[in-house]
């Protein structure tokens, strides 16, 4: 009587001969051509990450004002909203910035709703007397950050910046019209306005005061239906008064009456249409490998375009560039050039194009493989089951939400080695069969060999599922980033078994009709080999009386190279660091200045640095920003350079030409202009940074100390201690922090006696000092077809404005009518600007950041070396200091008033959150497979035993990665976690197979040097197809290693393996063999 088939043998022959089944597969295909077609292509995966900024005015208030007032209130009402994972807030004399971000994964539209929400709904946590303005919410997502930057320069005398602009802001709406856009903006130029330039002479002369001319412009600009009137049997609509509509109208308004006669504006003051004065600076500067139409340094604007939700980057910015093309000759004049300084739709596009074509290359490596291995028909299957095992796994990644990025397709090449596995096992076994008996029928053999190997493989695959899957449940921006990888690799593996029992049996019934004698003689003499070879290794440890010994020495030598592979990251032969440097073909350099600095000074020293940059062989271009923040990417988006809008801030986009054709990294290219770059500026006085895109989630920097305690002015003191250790740490470098520098500033101090005899209110003072000095844009012209306003400012020329003379002649109205200077009523006094306050989590903090160079390259061991700087560091030397400084690694301190503290943050929280989640993932894992093993083997032990080999992959993953002279990152821990998988499922396919000669009666010995002969073939082969899988990842920065953690994992784990399992079994179970009974399906 024969065995009853089990469920993958029943599957098996179910749809072997099936006409569904042709027609299953021909779906998957086309599932999978439809997804390739539609799924938006982008360069990274979109990580829900959700910022607003709350920025609340509190025009004249001191900064402490602004922090006890705005910033610690508004903290406690916006921290607790569900999901909040950080509030930071940046108080400043006149506003507060309370930035809010939300922990990664909540959708964006539900952060916003709760916070306008709890904004709206808590306004009264502030008194109206106080004068503190609305709160406007700014949100930020990762949808702000342009996929396009098109930047328009000229090398035309005649034209500047202001023309520049007008052709930017002419061009927008067209792109605007574009499908798929989402904020076109203007970044550069002096916007248009019409300057009212006061002559305090003439106005003093004619009896007028800048507020006058205010009042009367905000009341000449007015107009509004009045009603209707019947005229003639018609009605005739009524309009009561005009609009100013240009420069002229403004000069002929009438802003007062002298000697009963009018006095016009244009008596005291002078009246100009043009650009306003420069705020900021863009440059457009060629580089050595530039291929610009002319070289130098050119004036420049930048229209940056950001794309919406789910919209393909890849096709947005196709169009964005094709539609500035069309309007060369039209709206973009001749003499303006644009150069396309960031193509992220390209480059992900190349990524893809790139990566897909890796996908082809791999599943034909292990095509080829398989067809060493087994033959040309087997080869064929294989092939066809792979194919169609990826096609229905991209329709099922779109079909989650997933786009076609780095991560998602380097998951499928990364996957291609696992998922070839279940389609090698069965058509390995069914050529087996059929090899061993070529007479039976193939529709009777091939169910009974899918049954022989069904069960461990149903195990086995899901055994890789439950080694990966935890994975996608890793928090913080590590979890989103790398979440394609489990959780597509998942569906692969559980599709790949489908295919297996599915359609491969049908594809074996059509192609393998008959065997090869010659063939079938190398598979024996093989075969025969592999006996030999194992009977040799292993009969020593399986000796009954002798072999303990033996196993001793087997037990020793595993445990020895175990030890030395974890020793390696100890002796520093194989560094740790979250995730290499990317090879990308860009890099920033930001440029602070002190406080106070003029942005004119800024651009100077922007074009210096520049003027070096563009010496770099690899440069092809660069752009200067003083004054304004250059369009952000994620890096910037995290970082809030959007907000680096001040005179001393400034920063240069640097391109370099495509990395086809260039020898050096990205890494390397910016490592080597450091030295000069910050050298520069020092020399003026600053401090540059140079700041690479991040290969993964961005931090504020790489190593950041956060200063704790009691008194602001203490942590101010601590931080400076911090940055000297900093400074004197070796290859530490971009050191900086959050202390401003002491600046000047002069107070004008009303005489409140003097202005009450004189009749003059301290309102009226200061708001006529800020329109003669900051001025105001009291009202704007009307028509024209101008997308922008077009205001009428009203302010003392800009040669006047540095001259305290003239800004204390201009004269307020008392309550008499008299004029009065504001000379008459104010003390001047020279002082010093307030300092920033920051705060975080509701504690005041101070920050100190930095970097690490040198050979390490890896923040973490910069970090633990200004450790041991700062170690028990005394506080004493300063007023109210004592003590020593407290250290914090994960959290914030418990008590941070009871002492000056120190947290550490950056690329070390990350790592730690990352790595200790990777760490619970692998456990959970684990736990995971051995649940499933005990279910299939019914067994406490045999489970252990068969997992017994993880540990085996250390002995390849560490000395791999010390050959290759790599850092271990966040994507060798994943190949690690893959590998647990991975080597269960050989050890599985082993025991199985020892259980079933052993119930067919052969001796235990026998049966364990069996089944490393036979199953080291299968074993070998899907090995091998990791392995080659992984190769083709090999040469990316980040995923390199994932590779070698594979490569060198599977490497020696399967070889080790098919020695350890078999005779570790046999030691565990040989006196147990009585108890044996089947328990393989």
């Amino acid at each position: 009587m024969s065995t009853p088939l089990g469920l993958s043998g029943r599957i098996a022959a179910a749809f072997q001969r099936n006409a569904l089944t042709p027609l299953i597969a021909l779906v998957l295909l086309l599932a999978g051509v439809f997804a390739t077609l539609v799924t938006p292509k982008e360069e990274e995966p979109q990580i829900d990450v959700t910022m607003a900024n709350v920025i609340v005015p509190f025009p004249g208030a001191s900064a402490q004002d602004v922090e006890a007032l705005v910033a610690r209130p508004a903290e406690q009402v916006l921290s607790r909203m569900a999901g909040v994972e950080h509030v930071y807030s940046v108080s400043r004399p006149g506003m507060s910035i309370i930035t809010v971000q939300f922990e990664v994964g909540i959708p964006n539209q539900t952060a916003l709703v709760r916070l306008y929400d709890t904004v709206h709904s808590n306004s009264d946590w502030l008194s109206p007397q106080l004068g503190v303005g609305e709160p406007l919410i700014k949100p930020k997502g990762i949808d702000d950050v342009p996929i396009v930057s098109l930047t328009l320069w000229t090398a035309d005398p005649e034209r500047a910046a202001f023309e520049l602009q007008q052709v930017a802001r002419a061009s927008e709406l067209e792109l605007k019209r574009l499908p798929g856009t989402r904020d076109v903006t203007t970044i550069g130029g002096p916007g248009r306005v019409i300057r009212v330039q006061l002559d305090t002479e003439r106005m003093n002369a004619h009896g007028v005061t800048a507020q006058d001319l205010r009042a009367a412009l905000q009341l000449a600009n007015a107009s509004q239906p009045a009603g209707s009137l019947v005229r003639d049997n018609r009605e005739v609509l009524v309009q009561t008064g005009t609009y100013l509509e240009s420069a002229e109208d403004v000069r002929r308004l009438v802003v007062g009456v002298f000697d009963d006669k009018p006095v016009f504006l244009r008596d005291v003051a002078q009246v100009e249409d043009g650009p306003d004065q420069p705020s900021s600076y863009v440059w457009f500067g060629t580089g050595a490998s530039g291929s610009a139409a002319g070289s130098g340094v050119f004036p420049a604007v930048t229209l940056s375009i950001s794309k919406k939700p789910g919209a393909n980057a890849a096709d947005v910015a196709d169009a964005a560039i094709k539609r500035i093309e069309s309007l060369r000759g039209s709206l973009v004049p001749d003499g303006v050039e644009v150069t396309v300084t960031r193509n992220y739709g390209q480059t992900a596009n190349d990524k893809a194009q790139k990566l897909i074509g890796k996908l082809a290359f791999a599943t034909a490596a292990v095509v080829a493989l398989v067809f060493f291995a087994l033959g040309r028909r087997e080869a064929i299957i294989v092939g066809i089951a792979v194919s169609l095992t990826l096609a229905a796994t991209l329709f099922a990644s779109w079909a989650w939400g997933f786009t076609l990025n780095r991560v998602s397709l380097f998951a499928l090449i990364f996957s291609i080695g696992i998922l070839v596995d279940d389609a090698i096992v069965v058509v390995e076994n069914i050529h087996r069969w059929h090899t061993l008996e070529p007479d039976t029928p193939l529709w009777k053999l091939i169910p009974k060999a899918v049954d022989e190997v069904g069960g461990p493989t149903i195990l086995a695959t899901f055994t890789v599922i439950a080694a990966l899957l935890p994975m996608a449940f890793v928090t913080g921006l590590m979890g989103p980033y790398m979440s394609p990888i489990p959780i597509n690799a998942s569906m692969g593996m559980f599709i790949s078994l489908a295919v297996a029992f599915i359609v491969t049996p049908w594809l074996a019934q059509k192609l393998m009709k008959s065997v090869d004698a010659h063939h079938h003689e190398g598979e024996d003499k093989l075969t025969r080999k592999l006996d030999g070879l194992f009977r040799r290794i292993m009969t020593p440890m399986l000796d009954v009386n002798h072999g303990g010994r033996a196993r001793m020495r087997l037990w020793l030598l595993v445990v020895v190279l175990i030890a030395g592979s974890v020793a390696l990251p100890v002796v520093q032969l194989v560094v740790m660091k979250m995730l290499p440097f990317d090879n990308k073909s860009e890099f920033q350099v930001v440029l602070d200045m002190p406080v106070g600095t003029p942005v004119e000074e800024t651009a100077r020293v922007l074009r210096e640095i520049g003027a070096e940059l563009a010496t770099v062989e690899e440069v092809t271009d660069w752009q200067a920003y003083a004054g304004s923040a250059s369009p952000i990417n994620f890096n910037g988006l995290v970082r809030q350079y959007y907000l680096r809008s001040a005179p001393e801030q400034g920063d240069i986009q640097v391109n370099l030409v495509d990395k086809a054709h260039r020898s050096r990294q990205s890494h390397e290219i910016a490592v080597s202009v450091r030295d000069a770059v910050t050298a520069i500026a020092l020399r003026n006085g600053g401090n540059a940074k140079i700041v690479e895109v991040p290969p993964g989630p961005p931090v504020m920097s790489p190593i950041v100390a956060e200063i704790y305690g009691p008194d602001y002015a203490g942590q101010i003191e601590v931080a400076k201690r911090v940055r000297a250790a900093f400074e004197g740490t070796k290859d530490i470098v971009g050191v900086d922090d959050s202390v401003d520098e002491a600046a000047p500033k002069l107070l004008l101090r009303v005489d409140q006696a003097k202005a009450a005899r004189m009749g003059v209110s301290q309102v009226d003072i200061v708001e006529v000092v800020r329109l003669g000095l900051s001025g105001e844009n009291v009202t704007p012209v009307h028509g024209g077809d101008n997308k922008y306003e077009i205001p009428v400012r009203i302010q003392l020329p800009a040669t006047r404005q540095s001259d305290v003379a003239s800004l204390l002649s201009m004269k307020v109205r008392s309550r008499s009518g008299q004029l009065v200077a504001v000379s008459e009523v104010v003390d001047v006094f020279d002082t010093r600007r307030e300092q920033i306050l920051y705060r975080k989590d509701l504690l005041p903090v101070v920050y100190v950041t930095g970097d690490m160079g040198g050979k390490l390259d890896s923040p973490l061991y910069g970090m633990f070396d200004i450790r041991s700087k700062l170690r028990d560091m005394a506080l004493d030397g300063a007023p109210g200091l004592a003590g020593t400084l407290g250290e914090w690694f994960i959290r914030a301190p418990a008590d941070p008033y009871a002492g000056y503290q120190l947290k550490w943050d950056g690329e070390w929280q990350i790592t730690y959150e990352t790595f200790r989640d990777m760490g619970l993932a692998y456990a959970v894992g684990l736990i995971l497979i051995y649940l499933l093993v005990v279910a299939q083997f019914h067994s406490y032990l045999v489970p252990l035993i068969i997992m017994a080999p993880i540990p085996l992959t250390l002995i390849g993953v560490m000395p791999g990665h010390a050959l290759f002279g790599a850092q271990f990152t966040a994507t060798s821990m994943i190949g690690m976690i893959a590998l647990a998988g991975i080597i269960v499922r050989n050890s599985i396919l082993l025991v199985d197979f020892v259980n079933q000669q052993v119930r067919e009666g052969v001796d235990f010995s026998e049966a364990v040097i069996r089944a490393a002969a036979v199953r080291a073939k299968p074993i070998g082969l899907t090995g091998l197809a990791a392995m080659i899988g992984a190769i083709f990842i090999l040469d990316d920065p980040i995923f390199n290693g994932l590779a070698l953690s594979l490569i060198f994992g599977v490497f020696v784990s399967t070889v080790l393996t098919l020695v350890v399992i078999p005779v570790l079994y046999f030691a565990a179970m040989r006196k147990r063999l009585a108890q044996l009974t089947g328990e393989s399906e």
